[in-house]
């Protein structure tokens, strides 16, 4: 959970979508906002299986982090974090469904919740990879203020990661800013 953790799907962590009962989770990332800490969660019988000292790390009782780590659970609670990012999730695959139909480079919209990918492709039948047209929008929407990154085996794949508590407004800006380097990369449907 540490990519997909911390609301980042929608839910808490993103093994509730599928019911999963883990005997460990490993968080980090989110869980102090973006400060070097990191955390394992989990049963008793396997956390106290290691012997004193065997289980540590790196990030290991900084009390700062700790300290912003505890911020951030103030925040999903009094902003109401997780609700929005549900909503926030609904919002985008709703417009991402809209690129989709408007873009043929666009070939597959998947993810949960905010944490969605747009998978570019030179034609929607032979999925070949448009890795280059991917480096182009990221660089485009980059020098327009947007911060994409490109992933997947071909490189090919967008993955859309901001911030929970993006305003609607800096919501809007980015994907208006990305629709703009999707017309400039593709041929739109007519």
């Amino acid at each position: 959970e540490i990519q997909t953790g911390m609301g980042r799907t929608g839910k808490m962590f993103a093994m509730e979508h599928w019911g999963v009962e883990p005997d460990l989770v490993t968080v980090a990332k989110s869980l102090a906002a973006g400060m070097p800490l990191s955390a394992v969660v989990g049963k008793k019988e396997m956390l106290d299986a290691p012997h004193v000292g065997g289980l540590g790390g790196t990030y290991g009782g900084n009390p700062v982090c700790c300290q912003a780590a505890l911020a951030v659970l103030d925040v999903f609670e009094e902003e109401n974090l997780l609700q929005k990012a549900e909503a926030l999730g609904k919002k985008l695959r709703e417009r991402f469904n809209s690129l989709q139909q408007q873009f043929e480079i666009i070939g597959d919209v998947r993810g949960k919740g905010p944490m969605l990918a747009l998978e570019l492709v030179k034609d929607r039948e032979t999925k070949e990879p448009a890795a280059e047209e991917a480096k182009a929008l990221v660089k485009f929407c980059y020098e327009k203020g947007l911060i994409l990154l490109s992933c997947g085996n071909f490189s090919n794949v967008i993955r859309t990661l901001m911030p929970l508590v993006i305003t609607d407004e800096q919501l809007q800006r980015g994907l208006a800013i990305m629709e703009e380097g999707l017309a400039e990369f593709s041929t739109q449907h007519s």
